[in-house]
């Protein structure tokens, strides 16, 4: 996967992630907005998980649009890749316990990009994150018993930690409100937001989108 990254050009402005999407009509008015990147989680464990067709669905209609991440945590490799043979992924998010061999070789087989979250404890688990050589890096709030979509956030200071390549997501707890000053904290590639610009788990809600891409677009604008 080395140099892939290459694609992804930190000094451009912040790109936007849309995650947690459940239905068509809110995959295009995501991608419509400006997102960079969608995402569907295929996760038991998460109010926002997806059905396949409907996965399917919203994947073939966007994926030349823009990037389309499925959210997978700790499956087994073997179910991520039949995923694929339904729903046509461009990344592959883990946000789990996966290791470093895992996400290297779910590249080697899926031929696809690969993006690790890390749940942020401290300047450590930021820096450890450099084992995982994916090309694309997520740091998320560290919520016991949780593997993301809490709506919670974590000290963006810390983000510093981490190495600068690959590039950087941001996620956890981003809101339109406070999505500006986490990107001049963080510095990031690009933010991930899902319960912050919902109206209920999964479902989306218009203003709130509008606002987050103009809030995101705002903050990139020259003083």
């Amino acid at each position: 996967m080395g140099g892939r990254h290459a694609l992804y050009d930190w000094r451009m402005p912040t790109k936007v992630k849309i995650c947690g999407l459940t239905r068509p009509a809110d995959a295009d008015l995501a991608v419509s907005g400006g997102a960079w990147a969608i995402g569907m989680v295929f996760f038991d464990g998460s109010p926002r998980r997806v059905d396949i067709e409907t996965a399917a669905e919203i994947a073939a209609a966007n994926r030349r649009r823009c990037e389309v991440a499925g959210v997978f945590v700790n499956a087994p490799l073997d179910d991520v890749l039949a995923t694929l043979g339904s729903v046509p992924l461009t990344i592959l998010q883990f946000h789990g316990d996966e290791g470093p061999s895992y996400c290297a070789e779910a590249a080697r087989r899926s031929g696809l990009k690969v993006m690790k979250a890390v749940r942020v404890k401290g300047a450590d688990t930021v820096r450890a994150q450099s084992a995982f050589k994916t090309d694309l890096h997520m740091l998320d709030a560290h919520v016991p018993g949780a593997y993301g979509g809490t709506g919670e956030r974590f000290d963006w200071e810390l983000a510093a930690a981490h190495p600068g390549r690959p590039p950087m997501v941001l996620s956890g707890g981003l809101t339109p409100d406070n999505v500006s000053e986490a990107l001049a904290v963080a510095r990031p590639f690009a933010v991930d937001v899902a319960s912050g610009v919902e109206a209920a788990p999964g479902v989306k809600d218009p203003d709130k989108l509008r606002r987050f891409f103009e809030a995101v677009e705002q903050a990139a604008a020259p003083a």
